[in-house]
């Protein structure tokens, strides 16, 4: 089975992460997506990121209805930062019979040569890309796929703001997570 692997802090997860993950599995040879809440990004400040738990949680009920989508904590268990080349090797040992490809943005193509061990992933696993706005590629690859999605330009750190201030999300965020934001008193 071909899956394709979304890292992401997903702090929190939003209406945008979820057209992406189902228009990969919908519109591309990925069967599909799993989501890799990662604790902690190397390239990141991890000041303002909720405890990994509660992100798990709300990435669990973003994708609860949806039996395409998965959610893994595989580098919870792992020393930190995690390095994507280092969950690669664990995922393809542990779930040898899937081949997997990362679920990357344009974005991530200006500085994907600082990414630890980058050209090994282009090798073996290759990326699905997704279109950001205003921002393209730099590299070419063989195993580089550009995906023909519309532009989401939602983020997080928007809707963080945005709930800090008293305002709504409702639209950019699943009615379970933000319910669970709101219950939990999260990023107000």
């Amino acid at each position: 089975m071909k899956i394709g692997l979304f890292f992401g802090s997903f702090n929190p997860i939003h209406i945008g992460h979820l057209i992406i993950a189902d228009i990969m599995q919908d519109q591309t040879d990925l069967e599909e997506v799993w989501f890799v809440v990662s604790p902690q990004n190397p390239m990141k400040s991890s000041r303002s990121l909720l405890h990994e738990f509660d992100r798990l949680k709300m990435v669990e009920l973003a994708i609860a209805d949806n039996f395409k989508f998965r959610v893994l904590d595989v580098e919870f268990h792992m020393p930190r930062p995690s390095y994507t080349v280092d969950t690669l090797a664990v995922l393809s040992d542990k779930y040898p019979q899937h081949e997997f490809r990362l679920v990357v943005g344009s974005d991530n193509l200006t500085h994907f040569h600082k990414w630890k061990n980058s050209q090994q992933i282009l090798d073996l696993f290759g990326l699905y890309v997704y279109p950001r706005p205003g921002r393209s590629g730099g590299i070419e690859h063989p195993n580089i796929h550009f995906i023909d999605s519309p532009l989401i330009d939602i983020s997080a750190t928007f809707i963080r703001d945005t709930l800090r201030r008293g305002g709504s999300a409702r639209y950019l965020l699943h009615p379970h997570v933000l319910d669970y934001i709101r219950d939990k008193k999260l990023y107000y």
